[in-house]
């Protein structure tokens, strides 16, 4: 039996220098700000998975604008080896809700957002979103780890 890392996805729905975090409902990091995402199904696209896990989580319906990166650090989530793809997203309709297993979801001002506080390694991506609207726009994958 092959141990092999795990598919999952990561969305930075982004609006006016504002993006949607969600409050974690379940371990790991109960209670901490994350963003909306999670693992990919069988049969299913990173960007239908994507798509999916945004709407169970926010209740927003989005349309993927581009591919920020791809993170694997194996220590990224305590539970497991997960590689994560990270897009950004124009939200298009619906009414910003927390749900499935995201106890709560609301916007955060960029300038606001203590990227201390974030849950697994959405800090750092966070930080490469930023990075990507001020120099560019190229994608990232895992830094340091090469």
């Amino acid at each position: 039996m092959h141990e092999n890392p795990v598919p999952t996805v990561d969305v930075i729905i982004n609006e006016d220098d504002r993006i949607v975090l969600i409050r974690r409902g379940q371990d790991p990091f109960v209670g901490k700000l994350a963003l909306p995402g999670g693992f990919v199904e069988y049969g299913e696209t990173v960007e239908q998975a994507a798509i999916r896990e945004v709407k169970e989580e926010t209740n927003l319906e989005i349309r993927l604008v581009d591919l920020l990166g791809v993170y694997s650090n194996p220590n990224r989530d305590p539970r497991k080896h997960t590689i994560s793809t990270v897009f950004i997203a124009e939200p298009l309709k619906g009414n910003l809700r927390g749900g499935d297993d995201a106890a709560d979801a609301a916007w955060f001002s960029l300038s606001a957002i203590d990227l201390s506080l974030l849950a697994f390694d959405h800090s750092q991506i966070v930080r490469d979103m930023i990075d990507w609207m001020d120099y560019g726009r190229t994608s990232w994958s895992t830094k340091g780890e090469n």
